[in-house]
């Protein structure tokens, strides 16, 4: 067990400095810290949602875990527009060899005795196929909540990317997305008041 100091920790939590939707005018901030949070709350929802309800038996506090993690190169990199990061193949080639270099960095802060074991969270690649994919489901179901919450503060720039993410997460076709979108997606339309009953 070594004792020299690691930069990771307080290299990640910067993450809240890194703002979102930089191409987009924005009602509400929105920092990569925040987002992850967020990603982390709903891709454990769905797994456990898989789980109960459509045969799946993934691991729920593995994925949540991961998400956390999902954006944490984001702190290097920044955050990429969507529309930039996958405007051609060479874009998303070219940014895939940043993330892919940016993560090694970031486990190069750690203590070489922990880096194995953060791995699998910093490097998405090495997650299973289903955890990734329910990872990326509560990313587009982030963002897809982001444009809603903006085009209720009355900023119409954020309809488009509302409709083109609903698209593809209907598309998708992910039973568990369907059932966050009926059973809880609505009450995110709703004022505190109404919340509390």
């Amino acid at each position: 067990m070594g004792n020299v100091a690691s930069h990771f920790f307080a290299y990640v939590s910067r993450l809240r400095w890194i703002k979102r939707w930089g191409l987009m005018r924005n009602a509400i901030e929105e920092n990569v810290a925040t987002h992850s949070w967020e990603v982390a709350t709903l891709a454990h929802a769905l797994a456990i949602i898989r789980n109960r309800h459509f045969g799946g038996q993934v691991n729920a506090d593995r994925i949540a875990a991961a998400a956390l993690y999902h954006d944490a190169t984001e702190v290097i990199t920044g955050d990429m527009p969507t529309p930039i990061k996958y405007h051609s193949r060479v874009m998303r080639e070219a940014f895939g060899d940043i993330e892919h270099k940016a993560e090694g960095e970031l486990l190069a802060l750690l203590p070489e005795d922990l880096r194995e074991d953060f791995s699998p969270y910093v490097r998405e690649s090495q997650l299973p196929a289903e955890d990734r994919e329910l990872i990326k489901a509560a990313d587009r179901l982030s963002a897809w909540l982001k444009c809603r919450a903006e085009i209720r503060a009355g900023n119409k720039e954020f309809e488009p990317a509302a409709r083109q993410i609903r698209q593809r997460l209907d598309a998708d076709g992910l039973p568990e997305v369907a059932y966050f979108l009926k059973v809880f997606a609505p009450s995110y339309e709703q004022p505190l008041d109404n919340l509390l009953g």
